[in-house]
Parts: C-alpha cells; structure tokens; sequence
C-alpha cells in the first residue's frame, strides 16, 4: 500500500498559492459546478487538471507511527504577504485558504506546515449561494414553534461564507465475539377475577412470557467510508446532520477548487478520530449481533470486536455557512454544498410550546370523557384475546 506523503513532517517553508487572471490580472475563482477557475471582471477562464493518480487510501497503524516520530508542529497564526498588493496579514491557526482582506487575493497556504497529514481528496461546491440562500430560506420557514418574529429572516438575504471542512474517512474488517440470550415469547392461560354488570366473575386470558437461552456467538462486518468531521469549529451534531455526502465524487485534492473559498485544517487528530469512528461502527456491530442472535428479543453481555486492515483518508468538504442574531443571541446554520440540505441552531417560542401542550390536553380530556360516557373502558372490555395460532394448532 502506497504510505507516500502520510506521515511526512514539514521541513519546508509555507507555500502559498494564488490564481491570478493571465488575462487581466484579476482574480480567478473557481466556478461553482465545473472543472474551471473564473475571472469574475473578464470572464476569462482556466481549466482544472485534476491529478491522474488515483485516491488512495493509508494505512493507519504506520500513519500513526509515523505521526510519533515526526516533529509536532504546534498551531498558530500564519502570517501572509500577499504579493498583490504587498499587504502582510494574518490567518488563523487552523485556516489555510482565504483572502488577501485589501486586495482580495486568494491564497491557499501549504497545510503540511501545520500539519502532517495533508487533505488527499474533497467535493467541489455544487451549490450555489443563491440555491443555499434558497435552502436555508425553506428550512427557516419549516420550523415548529418558532417565534413568529423569526419569519423576517427567511425574506432577508444573508451573507454566506464557502468553506471547505475537513473529514476522516475510515475503512476497516471487523469481527466481532459476543455472549448473550435470546428471548422467545410463548403464551400461557391466566385466570384472573373481574367485575361485569355489578357481579364478580372468573375470566381467562392468554398472558406473554418469555424463554432465555444463553447464546455466544460470532460476527463479521467489513465497514467502508465511515464519516468523521476533524473541525471543531462547529459542533459535531450539527456536521453529523449535513450526511449523506456523495464520497463515491470525491477528486484528488486541488488547490484550484480552493480559490473563492475558505478551508480549515484538521483539529481532531487522526487517532482521536478513529476512537469516534469505532463507536459509529459499534452502532451497527451491535445490529448485526442482535440479528445473529435472533429471537423475539435479545440481551447482549459480552462484545469483543477486532479491527484489521484499518485504513483513512483526510477529505475536504463542502459547506455555506452563516448566522443570524435573534434576541442578542447568535445561532448557527451551515449547507451542504453538493445538496443543499441546511440544518443549524434555532430558537424556540415558549409561548407557542405552552399553548401547544395546552391543547393536547384538552384533547386528551375530552377523548377520555367520551371514553367513559361511552363504555368504553369498562371492566372487562379489553379482556377478550385476539385469535392466534400457536405451536401445535391450538387456538385461542
């Protein structure tokens, strides 16, 4: 397996990276949904060419072994002269794409300078701002027990921000040993007393039980692509919210896709990472053994799982982000920059809630009233079984 570039430490001074236009010297950026960078004043463009070496993925074991032994860069501000227009400015830690805040020049710095690890694929933006604006407009507009005051926000157009947020992605073969039970349910008669028309009676009904039986037992689970976000910019509810993403289009990592946008270096390191995954992976082994147990339900005591052939990749990807202050409160909202699913932070009216519960209240008291003026939760209404077929062609 190819390991190049993986744990390589950075002995070279910062690379930067600008797209100036041949044609009339403005700056190219690159044109949402296409292979091409734009000048925005002349229209000029430059075609992207992509890299012809496959997307590879690494082998994390000799990653983080390598990861040991390389020099830790620590983080901190990049300073930046832009050759433009000969202004110096900086960016923070954990960005290394933006623009020149005078001149407006885009500049990519090398993340291997921060970084071990550099981003070996992403997902061209495929969403425009006005389509994301459009997005979140919609899913403002959708939202329950919102104050009403917040509809304004869904006709104003906001400012957006392109960002490109970095991921794992972790391949890996499990097998999983598990000890347990496996629960089946069977019926026994049960007599019981009860009061009908003013008289005590003996009725009989058929009552669930249920029988346990230890199981051990063994699964297997080769999992592919699974998804963790290395940014803590934003919290990790609201990235896991933006899947699915289409991983099956990622490219070979470009700077060029890079021009127009934003980008952060990775926050969660690699093993961190991995330890998050193996939870997300858990979720299913867990799945996958309550099947392999079978049975009507199923207790687990025991999981043992092992990982081989585990291997990552560091991706970029896509998203609109942007925020609104409601009641001197800021909430957060992001979109998916290839479907333009929107999702963020929102406020809630207390008013509308309360109301709300107010009615399913009165709701409920008036079913219960009709119920009982009716009958119909008299003793003894709800004793008579279902018809059911058992074991042997007893029925009941």
């Amino acid at each position: 397996m190819n390991q190049k570039g993986v744990g390589e430490a950075s002995t070279r001074e910062l690379t930067e990276s600008r797209f100036p236009c041949a044609q009339c010297g403005g700056m190219l950026q690159y044109k949402i949904g296409t292979s091409t960078l734009q000048c925005k004043y002349c229209g000029h463009s430059n075609e992207i060419v992509n890299p012809v070496e496959p997307i590879l993925e690494y082998d994390i074991h000799y990653a983080l072994r390598e990861l040991e032994r390389a020099p830790k860069n620590a983080p901190g501000t990049t300073v930046i002269h832009c050759n433009t227009c000969a202004a110096e400015f900086s960016m923070d830690a954990y960005i290394h794409a933006g623009e020149c805040p005078y001149c407006g020049t885009h500049v990519v710095t090398d993340t291997v300078h921060q970084r071990s690890i550099k981003p070996k694929a992403l997902l061209p933006f495929s969403v425009t701002p006005e389509q994301a604006r459009e997005s979140y407009k919609k899913w403002l507009g959708s939202l329950w027990f919102a104050p009403n005051e917040l509809k304004k926000f869904a006709r104003e157009d906001r400012s957006l921000n392109g960002v490109y947020i970095p991921y794992w992605t972790y391949d890996s073969a499990t097998v999983t040993h598990y000890q347990g039970q496996r629960g089946d349910t069977y019926y026994v008669r049960v007599r019981y007393s009860t009061i009908e028309n003013g008289r005590r009676v003996t009725r009989t009904r058929m009552e669930p039980r249920i029988r346990w039986t230890p199981v051990r037992g063994r699964t297997r689970r080769h999992f592919d692509d699974v998804l963790v976000g290395a940014s803590k910019s934003l919290p990790r509810r609201i990235m896991d919210w933006l899947q699915p993403w289409d991983l099956d289009a990622l490219v070979p990592y470009t700077e060029e896709y890079l021009a127009g946008f934003s980008s952060e270096i990775y926050q969660v390191e690699l093993d961190e990472g991995f330890e998050r995954a193996k939870v997300l992976m858990d979720k299913t082994i867990r799945a996958d053994v309550a099947r392999d147990i079978g049975g009507d339900h199923q207790r687990i005591s025991q999981l043992q799982t092992q990982h081989s052939d585990t291997t990552f990749k560091h991706v970029l990807l896509p998203l609109w982000t942007a925020a609104f202050t409601f009641r001197n409160k800021t909430y957060r909202y992001v979109v998916n920059g290839r479907t333009g699913k929107t999702r963020g932070e929102r406020p809630y009216s207390r008013i509308k809630i309360a109301l709300a519960v107010i009615a399913a209240l009165v709701v409920l008291a008036g079913i219960l009233a009709y119920a009982g003026s009716t009958g119909a939760f008299s003793s003894g209404s709800f004793d008579v079984p279902p018809v059911r077929q058992l074991p042997g062609g007893y029925r009941f």
